[in-house]
């Protein structure tokens, strides 16, 4: 019951989040022929916000994903030495942020995880907003570092309600739960804190526009039963055993979650084919949200990122991770344009 109604929230909010932010296309279902679990457009996620264009996590990631059409805006969560769920990747903060060049944590940098760095638990949710963001990809534009804040997660949701404000609209959110086993090991479980944060928000209930995520099922199974969220399960890819999780099937995933997200890898061969994956996950009722296409590294499958995503929507995924949501929605919408005009035909 809490997967059909996820599945048909993330439909019908896709739409209007669409419509409300000038996106490309308006995902318009069963009109586009597509081969999703529900018939409907593929949701384009925002990875970390425009994290192409803009440093990942930050209020200007996320505003110009919105405003290039992303379906979904996509936080990865950790978190602060008193409790506080944080927007970052990494749980170290060298490469993202400019604490480094900040001389009041000089003495704050340890060895952990095998990494000499500054780690993001080892500080509190005030001092790590005095922190400001720098683009991680020494490849991508830096024009824009050391500008925005390093956002708590009350300060993504309010960004979140500051943009459903101006679109009058509803904004799905993606928040990806980063290695809640570790965290848990220094007495930071961020399973309280993400409860607390969606009874806050008005989340913790059926039908909220919210996935969480992560790679550890462990946390997802104690997760289920204190919310009827929907909930995703996320891995690298196929071992020796086949399509797994932490060495779950796809069957007991689908006794917890609503949808796994697998790497391009999982779904497409390299001739672009499918591995059988994906319609293994959908006729257990399980959605697929496929990480990650950038349009700045080499595609898994074809000649560019471009030939990726039509092999992708093709296949038939829910939803595409991307750090560039413009190129992910022009092509959903050029596809889409392409199967009306060929149905007119006809």
């Amino acid at each position: 019951m809490i997967r059909l109604a996820a599945l048909t929230l993330w439909a019908s909010l896709a739409a209007a989040l669409a419509a409300c932010s000038g996106a490309a296309d308006t995902p318009a279902a069963a009109e586009a022929g597509w081969n999703t679990l529900t018939g409907e457009a593929p949701q384009v996620v925002a990875h970390r916000g425009a994290s192409g264009y803009r440093p990942e996590h930050t209020v200007s990631a996320f505003r110009l994903a919105f405003e290039q059409g992303a379906d979904i805006l996509e936080p990865d969560l950790m978190m602060s030495s008193d409790g506080q769920l944080i927007v970052r990747h990494d749980p170290y903060l060298s490469t993202s942020t400019d604490i480094a060049d900040r001389p009041e944590f000089a003495d704050r940098q340890r060895t952990l995880m095998g990494r000499e760095d500054w780690w993001v638990m080892d500080f509190t949710a005030d001092e790590l907003r005095s922190l400001r963001a720098r683009q991680v990809f020494a490849d991508r534009s830096q024009d824009y570092n050391d500008i925005d804040p390093v956002m708590t997660l009350d300060d993504f949701f309010d960004l979140v309600e500051e943009l459903e404000a101006e679109c009058s609209c509803t904004i799905i959110t993606e928040p990806e739960i980063k290695l809640p086993a570790e965290h848990a090991a220094f007495g930071l479980d961020p399973l309280p804190a993400l409860l607390d944060a969606l009874e806050r928000r008005g989340l913790n209930r059926e039908g909220a526009p919210v996935i969480v995520q992560s790679f550890d099922a462990p946390f997802l199974q104690r997760l289920r039963p204190l919310t009827p969220v929907t909930l995703a399960m996320l891995y690298y890819g196929p071992d020796a055993q086949g399509f797994d999780a932490g060495g779950l099937s796809l069957e007991e995933i689908a006794q917890f979650a609503d949808a796994v997200g697998p790497h391009i890898s999982v779904l497409l061969n390299p001739d672009g084919t499918s591995t059988g994956y994906l319609e293994a996950a959908h006729a257990l009722g399980l959605a697929v949200h496929v990480w990650t296409v950038r349009d700045d590294r080499p595609p898994h499958a074809g000649e560019s990122v471009q030939d990726e995503l039509r092999a992708l929507y093709q296949l038939g995924v829910d939803g595409v991770f991307t750090d560039q949501p413009d190129t992910a929605v022009a092509v959903r919408a050029a596809m889409s344009a392409a199967e009306q005009a060929r149905r007119q035909r006809q």
